[in-house]
């Protein structure tokens, strides 16, 4: 699993071991049917496939998906998880465009 660096900014992510969803409170300005649609995204994922996931900026802008599990949960899904991450990119693909457009003029902008 990639390894979180400070160049890199967490948008949201959801775990199935705490029943959590977290949004990053700089992001609070995003329109409510998109952070719902995150909302859907993180916790469908953690309960069909188990461990992590979180959506992140790299320092480059790019949106991108990072999934993680406990060393002792038998249950998740590797195979899973890339797939169902494949198709978010795919049936997504419009949102996260949107989103990384969003960061890239943001972070130009000073608000990030």
């Amino acid at each position: 699993m990639a390894e979180f660096t400070d160049e890199e900014e967490v948008l949201c992510g959801a775990s199935c071991y705490s029943k959590l969803f977290y949004m990053n409170e700089k992001f609070d300005n995003l329109p409510q049917e998109v952070k719902d649609e995150l909302k859907i995204m993180c916790v469908l994922y953690t309960e069909d496939i188990g461990g992590t996931l979180q959506l992140f900026y790299d320092e480059e802008g790019n949106l991108n998906f990072r999934s993680d599990r406990n060393s002792d949960d038998l249950l998740y899904d590797e195979i899973g998880s890339v797939l169902k991450i494949r198709q978010y990119q795919r049936e997504k693909k419009e949102l996260l465009e949107q989103l990384e457009n969003y960061y890239k003029v943001g972070k130009e902008s000073g608000l990030f």
